[in-house]
């Protein structure tokens, strides 16, 4: 009872706070904060409906229980974190994009390319990872490099998209000033195109951050060393260790979110002239 009655006033200093704050006038540290005490008053109400009801930690683990095993297995933590983020999904994602933005610029330059390689690329994004993670499996082997070419199907079109999409956003008047300048194709394309096009390449970017992470745990799924996010989340999973299971969960998380996070801070200071950057 003293658990339930512990969530109860946690969830109602949380609104209360968060009630107080909008009505403060905007501010960065108001930004920071509210998301923070929210996130703290979720944890507040897990942990005490969790003990409060006597949940098993087979169903679902108090935060209590996985912060003890996440601090007692950093060390596990670690190497899957090497395998699954650093070699599977940060390499597979910077071969995918970086194809994607070479290939959309020679759509650009080429057209016909683009009636013969975009429906494939179409194709090839709305195929499944789950059926797609097996093959690759088996084609480039156990290691990270299968996981990282599962992440490279996987990011490739939204980046292409966004990409093609951006090249095409400056008007008719501005390429027809370039041309009274006298210049040639790959002068108007990186001095007025690629600028342009700059906020569809970083939307195509941070999409890519979510898309290359949960392939790379996906593909583990499949066929994996005895190391890796996803084959720690399977094999544990079997084993009844949900609380592991959360830990691998709250290091994706953490992962994810700082990736993100970098992608949209060199998004600012690259595209800082946006309409969309400016407070």
């Amino acid at each position: 009872m003293i658990w339930l009655v512990f969530a109860a006033v946690a969830w109602a200093f949380g609104f209360w706070v968060n009630v107080r704050l909008a009505r403060m006038r905007p501010s960065r540290a108001g930004a920071f904060a509210a998301p923070l005490i929210f996130g703290a008053t979720l944890i507040a109400v897990w942990e005490g409906i969790v003990r409060g009801f006597a949940i098993s930690a087979v169903l679902l683990p108090a935060p209590s229980v996985i912060a003890a095993r996440f601090v007692t297995s950093l060390d596990i933590l670690w190497v899957d974190f090497v395998q699954t983020v650093l070699k599977g999904a940060l390499s597979g994602y910077v071969i995918g994009c970086g194809a994607a933005f070479l290939i959309a610029v020679a759509i650009d330059r080429f057209p016909f390319l683009q009636r013969g390689l975009l429906p494939v690329g179409n194709f090839v994004a709305a195929l499944p990872v789950i059926g797609m993670a097996p093959i690759l499996v088996m084609w480039f082997g156990f290691d990270w490099q299968s996981k990282a070419a599962v992440v490279v199907v996987m990011v490739f079109f939204p980046m292409l998209v966004n990409t093609v999409q951006g090249l095409q956003a400056t008007d008719s008047m501005q390429r027809d000033l370039m041309r009274t300048y006298a210049a040639n194709y790959w002068s108007t394309l990186f001095k007025l195109r690629l600028p342009a096009a700059m906020p569809f390449v970083f939307n195509g970017l941070k999409i890519g951050t979510t898309l290359a992470l949960i392939g790379a745990i996906v593909a583990e799924f499949f066929g994996s060393p005895v190391r890796g996010m996803g084959f720690r989340i399977s094999t544990s999973v079997g084993q009844l260790a949900l609380d592991l299971v959360w830990a691998e969960i709250v290091v994706a998380a953490i992962a994810g979110s700082a990736f993100y996070g970098a992608m949209s801070l060199i998004e600012k200071a690259v595209t800082f002239w946006h309409p969309s950057q400016r407070n």
